[in-house]
């Protein structure tokens, strides 16, 4: 699968979700759309990175943008995190690992002294016409919301 570029349209993608759903980038045409990519459910930095876009969730919807959070993690996962921490968002299970590769977001990581491939926390803003606008990577947590919705506002 193509890599994305910022300036061009972001191919259609299609992910098995929260609440029942597949997510299909091609039905959410008319809302821009914050993609953020995390590492592992339940964990410190992925906690806090959730909660703050929970925290702005209201601020982004009235601004036309629809929040997705992405990592390798089951839906059944997803749904025990999504509800322990209230999150108001869908988030994406991509086990195949087929949206990291089109967004590039897999690298190789020092995890206490071993190597190991991961996510690399990474966020991405799509427009209404489904072009790609913005990339975070390498995202520190605080904060990270806030500036994304500072981008989403000067569109």
């Amino acid at each position: 699968m193509a890599q994305v570029e910022t300036g061009k349209k972001v191919p259609n993608f299609a992910l098995p979700a929260t609440g029942d759903k597949t997510i299909r980038l091609s039905d959410l045409k008319g809302s821009h759309v914050v993609l953020y990519f995390y590492p592992k459910d339940n964990t410190p930095g992925c906690t806090r990175e959730g909660q703050e876009f929970r925290d702005h969730h209201n601020a982004f919807r009235r601004n036309k943008t629809v929040i997705l959070g992405v990592s390798r993690d089951s839906v059944a996962s997803h749904e025990k995190f999504k509800a322990r921490q209230e999150l108001p968002f869908e988030l994406l299970s991509d086990k195949d690992e087929e949206l990291c590769d089109m967004f590039d977001v897999i690298k190789m990581k020092n995890m206490y002294g071993k190597k190991i491939r991961g996510i690399e926390r990474s966020t991405f803003l799509i427009d209404k016409t489904g072009k790609l606008r913005r990339e975070w990577r390498k995202v520190k947590v605080d904060g990270h919301a806030e500036e994304v919705l500072g981008a989403v506002k000067d569109l």
